[in-house]
């Protein structure tokens, strides 16, 4: 996760970011044991790379961008220590660039948890799912995992999201299979933060349709 750090500190006295919970958020988890990741699969903004480490395990080929040196490196031993490092890459680059990687080898299955909220307006957070589009091969899948808006603090959470943003987001060329309530886990809240898990996939045979969100609530 590519997120600037907030000042939090952890019992040894170390600066941590929100995102660092040095394991993986509960809903990729799920998502994982539910058969939600297939073929070659891309984690966005991986930060230390618990989420593409669980993916990993599952037997598939994962490759994890950020810009945090630290947290590659701790993901790199943790994938030596579990025996993934054949399965799993974690690169240096910077999630805002994605729509720069045109013309590579695209993915099946691409996770962006906790990078699309800090995108705060309608243009910003168009760019970044323009380079979304850019990594995903057509008719692959896409999971977003965000702050939703109707988390109730304290304390608020840096970013949040709205359905009707998260619509705005993927109108055109993008069809939204399902919006899920969750929760993710964050150094911000002890009892986690209101989340979307959205599952979405880039429409094929046209430049943009969508159709309704189907939503349901975590049972």
């Amino acid at each position: 996760m590519t997120e600037q750090r907030n000042p939090i500190w952890d019992p040894n006295g170390s600066p941590r970011a929100p995102w660092d919970v040095r394991r993986p958020q509960p809903a990729i988890q799920a998502l994982v044991e539910a058969g939600g990741f297939s073929g070659r699969v891309l984690d966005v903004g991986c930060g230390y790379g618990e989420n593409a480490l669980c993916i990993a395990a599952s037997g598939l080929h994962v490759t994890g961008y950020d810009l945090d040196r630290e947290a590659l490196d701790w993901a790199k031993d943790r994938a030596d220590e579990r025996g993934l490092r054949d399965r799993t890459r974690f690169l240096r680059f910077d999630a805002r660039r994605l729509i720069n990687l045109a013309g590579d080898t695209p993915y099946e299955t691409v996770l962006d948890s906790l990078v699309f909220h800090s995108y705060k307006t309608p243009a910003r957070r168009a760019r970044h799912v323009a380079g979304l589009g850019t990594v995903l091969a057509p008719g692959g899948r896409l999971h977003v995992l965000c702050y939703s808006d109707q988390h109730v603090g304290p304390p608020d959470p840096p970013h949040t999201v709205s359905l009707a943003a998260i619509r705005e987001a993927f109108a055109d060329g993008w069809t939204v299979d399902e919006v899920r309530e969750t929760t993710s886990i964050s150094n911000l809240a002890p009892d986690g933060v209101a989340s979307w898990l959205v599952t979405c996939s880039r429409s094929t045979g046209s430049t943009g349709s969508s159709r309704s969100i189907p939503y349901r609530e975590e049972s």
